[in-house]
């Protein structure tokens, strides 16, 4: 069963919610920052809508501020098989960053087991559900960007979804470029900067039932997230 086949077969409960819950900054003209500072051309706010779901383990709803949400930042993940380490793209995916940096400091990865691992076609590690099925969500869900021409080669990190158009708090690693073509559905939201050597140990050790898609053979357990957000300068007024 591939990897399309399996994400869309997995069950979210969502209640159906009147209100949608909305944060938006309006009004507001922020720059892009380089790690280093340096401001980029000036683009038009991003609005982020969290939407409450019936979440096994809910956490809260994120709130979004523009600005905010622009700054760059690293996620270490540090795990029993090793740390991994990626670079948030802050400036193309901002709803998914700041999703995934609000559950960060609430904990909601910690001590949460990666659920699935594959070795065949496509080459991936599967995390973010703190009850190890690929079914749970955290309270809330958002809805997809920067798909257009999303690939998923070595070091992508992207959203993982049960339902189309619905991510939550689940995520794959690609550890290596895939065999078998991947439609750009699934949103990118940060590259590995270290620790493809332990993406591929962990992918080197099997699934527990020796298929080529399943849990790990060994448990990879998330111990803890730590988001590091880079020093930028606020963004300067365009004089006319």
């Amino acid at each position: 069963m591939n990897f399309f086949t399996r994400a869309r077969k997995r069950v979210v409960k969502v209640a159906t919610v009147a209100l949608a819950v909305t944060a938006t900054c309006s009004g507001l003209t922020w720059a892009a920052v380089s790690l280093t500072g340096n401001s980029a051309d000036a683009k038009s706010p991003v609005a982020c809508s969290y939407k409450p779901t019936d979440g096994a383990k809910p956490v809260g709803i994120p709130t979004f501020d523009a600005w905010t949400a622009a700054r760059p930042y690293t996620a270490e993940l540090v795990t029993n098989r090793g740390t991994i380490t990626f670079q948030a793209l802050t400036d193309k995916a901002p709803c998914a960053t700041n999703s995934f940096s609000f559950l960060a400091r609430k904990g909601y990865y910690d001590g949460s087991t990666c659920h699935r691992v594959t070795t065949r076609g496509i080459y991936v590690l599967d995390c973010g559900d703190p009850e190890g099925e690929g079914a749970a969500d955290p309270g809330y869900y958002f809805q997809d960007e920067n798909l257009d021409g999303a690939e998923y080669s070595a070091g992508t990190v992207a959203m993982s979804k049960a339902v189309p158009g619905r991510n939550g708090s689940q995520f794959f690693i690609s550890y290596a470029d895939p065999d078998t073509p991947m439609s750009s559905e699934w949103t990118p939201f940060a590259k590995v900067v270290s620790g493809l050597d332990v993406l591929k140990e962990i992918a080197g050790n099997g699934t527990q039932d020796g298929s080529s898609d399943g849990k790990p053979k060994k448990a990879v357990v998330i111990k803890s997230v730590t988001v590091r957000q880079a020093s930028v300068s606020a963004p300067r007024e365009k004089r006319g």
